[in-house]
């Protein structure tokens, strides 16, 4: 696995790719990690280059998972099936459904009446509020998604607060990949489920609807009920240059 950060630094101002971290550990330290299986997850030939692919390396980890961890607390009223890793702190709400291998970091709270499907990664002190799906993601610390909210085959970075009811859409009409911008060329993601790259300190109002393939820039934020159909870049960061944030 090797490093390309040229294309991938909408994400985060001050993080490197390679302390993102992969299952609530960073791609750096993932030579150490416990509870997988004695196969290599991750090729060694992939380049982490654009922000989806670390979406991908997610997927790769949290499908190998083989053993739980459960350290936090699980209502009775909760469901799970799969392998969970859930860290200290944590609370499992009534009538959370979780299906297939999810990790979730310490001192969050999930639910009730969530339903999170398998190959998402949740962080440190994160809220999955009431009635919300999440599919596929990668959701870093400090971060909440607010109540009927839909976020699905997403990055979200930390400190996000997504308001009641945002929605990422996922999936073309046609059923080809998605493609997104990047330098201001399109770029085949290689993915025909793909929603958005919501980066650090994002804020969306309620009713919040994401066209699929969208970036949201650190520090950037919606109206409620704003349809983002192009990506939303910071002001602040038009006038840097890449360099300067690699």
């Amino acid at each position: 696995m090797s490093f390309d950060s040229s294309d991938c630094w909408p994400l985060s101002l001050t993080r490197k790719i390679e302390d993102f971290p992969i299952g609530n550990i960073p791609l750096s330290r993932h030579s150490r990690s416990v509870g997988v299986s004695p196969t290599s997850w991750l090729p060694s030939d992939f380049i982490i280059r654009y922000p989806w692919h670390l979406l991908r390396a997610n997927e790769l980890y949290v499908t190998s998972l083989t053993e739980n961890i459960i350290q936090g607390e699980v209502h009775p009223n909760a469901v799970i099936e799969g392998i969970v890793h859930i860290g200290p702190g944590t609370r499992i709400l009534p009538g959370v459904f979780i299906e297939g291998n999810v990790v979730i970091g310490a001192n969050c709270k999930i639910g009730p009446n969530c339903y999170i499907r398998g190959n998402t990664s949740i962080g440190d002190n994160c809220h999955i509020g009431q009635s919300v799906e999440i599919k596929n993601c990668l959701i870093l610390s400090n971060t909440s998604v607010g109540h009927l909210s839909y976020i699905g085959d997403s990055v979200l970075g930390e400190h996000v607060n997504l308001g009641a009811g945002t929605i990422t859409s996922n999936l073309r009409h046609d059923g080809k990949n998605h493609r997104s911008m990047v330098d201001g060329v399109l770029i085949d993601t290689g993915r025909r489920k793909f929603g958005a790259i919501i980066s650090d300190g994002v804020h969306t109002g309620i009713h919040t609807s994401i066209y699929p393939g969208r970036k949201l820039w650190p520090n950037t934020s919606t109206r409620p009920g704003e349809i983002v159909q192009q990506d939303i870049q910071s002001q602040d960061i038009e006038v840097l240059t890449a360099d300067e944030h690699r």
